[in-house]
């Protein structure tokens, strides 16, 4: 089961299972007790969070470059000609085997009732077929 929370709400272990942190930045005085893992590739680049902060998008528009950031190929895709990377793509699969087993709450900073953030759409994302 793929889950979204705040990573400031209350740790509750056996709810939350795997705790990640899915943010390009872990915050300032955010101690690593409040997640299992940082995994700052699966949050959105710090141009695209710039736009969507200073509301020089839509959200919208994020949502689609957010996605698109996701499964990108970089440089190692010109590296290699057979098997490619394609942004997160066996970063997203290995959490969709592991919710499948325990629980996976994906975490960033905002807050609780927020719901344009992109933890919500990387919960989709996990949610379908990768």
């Amino acid at each position: 089961m793929i889950k979204t929370k705040c990573v400031h709400s209350p740790i509750e272990p056996k709810k939350d299972g795997l705790r990640i942190l899915a943010t390009r930045f872990r915050g300032r005085g955010l101690f690593a007790t409040r997640y299992n893992v940082w995994m700052a590739n699966l949050g959105p680049s710090e141009a695209l969070l710039r736009a969507r902060q200073t509301e020089t998008i839509s959200w919208a528009e994020f949502s689609r470059c957010y996605r698109k950031e996701l499964f990108e190929g970089g440089t190692i895709d010109r590296r290699n000609r057979t098997i490619k990377n394609h942004g997160q793509k066996f970063t997203l699969r290995l959490l969709q085997k592991l919710a499948k087993r325990q629980s996976v709450t994906v975490m960033c900073h905002c807050d609780e009732g927020v719901t344009h953030c992109h933890r919500h759409i990387l919960q989709k994302i996990l949610n379908g077929k990768i």
